[in-house]
């Protein structure tokens, strides 16, 4: 009755209703579940929970293993536990504690004098909102009817699952649908005392020593949060890159944001690798390192080194040569529905070779591979255009094409760059550095001028970029761009003024905010 019930909810006619009930009928007695999904965090739960919504009979596993650090977590994945979640939280810490000084500015009696946070305390209150977070995905896994095991599941062929209960017995069953969604780990380099001595992204939340000097080896996007949210915090980090920051990303923008961070007090270690890790007597870290272009090597000491370096697929433990699914060095290979070289085994999230590795377009592709597999439904999951931020001080936001991307794929004569800086009203009192407030528009050169890729460096980028996500998605041009009124006095309405382009070799500094 359950299972009519969710069919008969999913909108569908009686004729497409009857024929997935014979199917499900079909499918439960040659298979223990319709659908069994290996990995709980954002794609796996959210295409679990999708599921059943249309009646499948579905199990998850999930299981963290600790890191070398002994870090753990619950449910939820890497978003809710060690990344998005409380790495936006920390963000906040760091932003409040520069907002305390330009609350004085603006006349309010605060001493702001030698305010420093208490490290133990924001840790504990960022570690009890996970655990709550963690409660409330159980407890809505429950609720769901999507049966939960703690437990690593491998395969033993295409359709049959292996796994460990808690006393260790070792247990099978089968699924007609599998979709792994194990997601990743950091890495770490292969160097002498990297695992010892270095922590990563997964500990730094729950790290309950306050973390002091600390290198942050590594410049993608990760590690300048890191660092970033450590100096607002009021500790010393310094970033050591081994090529160029944020690698994928707008150049132009990337170079802003390292220049806001150098504006900020935060040291780069440009074009440099680390060598060795030790611990000295006092129980600081001596770090050994190599400048590839002076060819130099040099060493500094500091209290916590942070490896930033990217991120490996757990694809170790799941066995999949047993089931045929091909993989590309640690991540699996899909098409674009998400299946795999075997057809009734998926993959969603970031364990996908290729695939942009974001929380959003995890959930994303989970829910829409679910509605496909068990409701009718023919949509699939578009990978382009995808926005997103960097949590820095001030953050960085984008969506669509770089203007390197551009220019390679319609050549430089092809697009015009619509660019300028801009003065936030909320900055002028605190006197703040408006130096790298800064956003441009790439576009066709020619008709309406369609617009290709929105880039911003500014306060709340992420909020500012996600509209206009919507709106490039839907074939936002210039013209249209123009012809919107803006919001007054915001920074999200100098999108709206943006009238100078490079290509015209005009100063793209605003001379007033309100003409």
């Amino acid at each position: 009755m359950m299972l009519l019930k969710a069919l008969r909810s999913s909108g569908a006619s009686r004729s497409v209703l009857l024929v997935r009930f014979a199917s499900s009928v079909r499918s439960a007695g040659k298979f223990d579940y319709d659908l069994v999904v290996l990995g709980g965090g954002s794609a796996g739960l959210a295409c679990a929970k999708e599921a059943v919504e249309f009646g499948a009979r579905v199990l998850c596993f999930d299981f963290v293993k600790p890191t070398p650090a002994g870090t753990k977590w619950g449910v939820g994945g890497t978003c809710v536990n060690v990344g998005c979640i409380p790495k936006k939280l920390m963000h906040q810490a760091s932003l409040l504690g520069e907002a305390v000084h330009e609350a004085v500015a603006y006349g309010w009696n605060v001493n702001d004098r030698d305010i420093k946070p208490d490290w133990k305390k924001l840790i504990k209150v960022v570690q009890n909102h996970i655990k709550s977070v963690n409660w409330v995905t159980r407890v809505d896994l429950r609720d769901k009817n999507v049966e939960y095991v703690n437990s690593i599941g491998s395969f033993v062929d295409p359709h049959t699952i292996e796994y460990k209960e808690k006393h260790g017995e070792k247990k099978q069953l089968t699924a007609k649908y599998v979709v792994v969604a194990v997601g990743g780990r950091p890495r770490y380099p292969p160097i002498k005392g990297a695992i010892e001595h270095g922590i990563t992204s997964d500990d730094i939340f729950s790290y309950e020593k306050e973390p002091g000097r600390t290198l942050v080896v590594g410049a993608g996007y990760v590690g300048l949060e890191c660092a970033c949210f450590l100096k607002g915090l009021g500790y010393d980090p310094t970033v050591m890159v081994r090529s160029i920051v944020l690698r994928g990303f707008d150049r132009q923008m990337s170079e802003f944001l390292a220049a806001m961070m150098t504006e900020r007090g935060i040291t780069f270690l440009n074009t440099t690798i680390p060598k060795e890790v030790e611990r000295n007597t006092d129980g600081k870290l001596l770090v050994k390192y190599h400048n590839t272009t002076t060819n130099t090597d040099g060493s500094d000491v500091f209290d916590t080194v942070l490896w930033a370096i990217g991120r490996k697929g757990l694809i170790e433990d799941l066995n999949l040569g047993a089931a045929g699914v091909q993989t590309h060095n640690d991540k699996i290979i899909a098409d674009h529905t998400e299946a795999t070289s075997v057809p009734h085994i998926f993959a969603v999230g970031d364990i996908i070779y290729g695939r942009p590795e974001l929380t959003p377009v995890a959930i994303l592709s989970g829910r829409l591979l679910a509605r496909r597999l068990f409701a009718g439904s023919t949509q699939l999951m578009d990978y382009t255009d995808v926005a997103t931020t960097v949590f820095t001080p001030l953050e960085y936001s984008c969506v669509g094409m770089s203007e390197e991307m551009a220019i390679e794929r319609l050549g430089a004569e092809n697009i015009e760059v619509f660019h300028g800086y801009y003065k936030p009203t909320e900055f002028f009192i605190p006197q703040k550095s408006v130096r790298h407030c800064y956003l441009k528009a790439v576009a066709e050169v020619s008709g309406d001028q369609k617009i290709l890729g929105l880039h911003y460096i500014g306060p709340v980028a992420g909020e500012v970029i996600q509209g206009f996500a919507a709106a490039l998605k839907s074939g936002l041009t210039v013209k249209t761009l123009l012809n919107t009124v803006g919001i007054h006095p915001t920074t999200a309405e100098e999108f709206t003024r943006l009238s100078i382009t490079k290509r015209s070799g005009v100063d793209p500094t605003p001379a007033s905010c309100c003409s």
